[in-house]
């Protein structure tokens, strides 16, 4: 597995218009194999998943509390093997809290579901998909919209907590809420916990954190405050010709979207190759 510790875009006099990469190979017997590669064009394709957003309460890094995507089934797993009626907290409002779950309800968890927005916030992910093309998601959004603050509804094992923010967690599985409108403080049982609130990349191996290459120059890269700025149609970045970015780093936050900014830096690359 190739892991970069760094890499930086040099000019040298013997490589002259290349971007030079290095870092490190991990092997299999712990040891480091370094390696350097000079290229003319580079795609960064890091996602954002680095570095997990945190709520910075009371609590937050008790072994039961988890903040990544690739944590959910983990959490599903601890809820299970802990026997508990508790439900898994949920926490956030995006698409990687929804699913979590759509994967908690498949595996038939109780779910309580917090976030601090409005269920008709116009700037709520869900309130700007279509939805004939994004069933699942509507059908979260569904839920959230109709099993509000209420233990029986129409949707078994899930309750929906809006405007609502976490003040803390208790080393008892005990999650205390405030809820913004009536400023009180309520308390929540739970098994396990995903906070799911966003994720920032990690490109410390690019000059800067690669700044330079973000719409705002003068803020770190964020996947939706502010992005790798690049050309719509080829993806290449707007303030380094050569390089390329694709996904989250260029807000394309939808997995279904990925494909199309691969295509079009394959085919801005092609295209530059025939041209040369």
């Amino acid at each position: 597995m190739a892991q970069a510790a760094g890499a930086q875009t040099a000019d040298t006099s013997t490589r002259a218009g290349l971007f030079e990469v290095s870092g490190y190979s991990q092997m299999k017997d712990g040891s480091k194999e370094t390696f350097c590669i000079y290229a003319e064009n580079i795609v960064l394709a890091t996602g954002t998943y680095d570095s997990p957003a945190r709520l910075g309460v009371d609590g937050e890094d008790l072994p039961f509390i988890y903040h990544t995507t690739s944590d959910v089934e983990t959490a599903i797993s601890e809820h299970r093997r802990g026997m508990s009626s508790d439900p898994i907290l949920v926490v956030g409002a995006g698409l990687t809290a929804a699913d979590a779950i759509i994967a908690a309800r498949h595996s038939n968890a109780p779910v309580v579901h917090v976030f601090r927005r409005e269920v008709n916030d116009p700037s709520l992910i869900f309130n700007q998909l279509p939805k004939v093309m994004y069933p699942e998601y509507h059908k979260v959004h569904q839920m959230m919209v109709r099993q509000v603050c209420i233990s029986t509804g129409p949707y078994d094992d899930y309750l929906s907590l809006p405007r609502h923010q976490v003040i803390g967690f208790t080393p008892d599985s005990k999650c205390i809420l405030r809820d913004l409108e009536s400023r009180e403080n309520r308390i929540v049982n739970f098994s396990t916990a995903l906070v799911l609130i966003g994720s920032d990349p990690n490109l410390t191996f690019l000059p800067d954190c690669g700044r330079s290459l973000a719409v705002n120059v003068g803020m770190p890269v964020h996947a939706k405050r502010n992005p790798i700025e690049v050309d719509c149609y080829t993806y290449q970045c707007v303030q380094e010709s050569g390089v390329y970015a694709l996904g989250p780093l260029v807000a394309d936050n939808f997995v279904r979207f990925l494909q199309g900014g691969a295509l079009a830096v394959i085919s801005a690359l092609l295209k530059d190759r025939a041209d040369a």
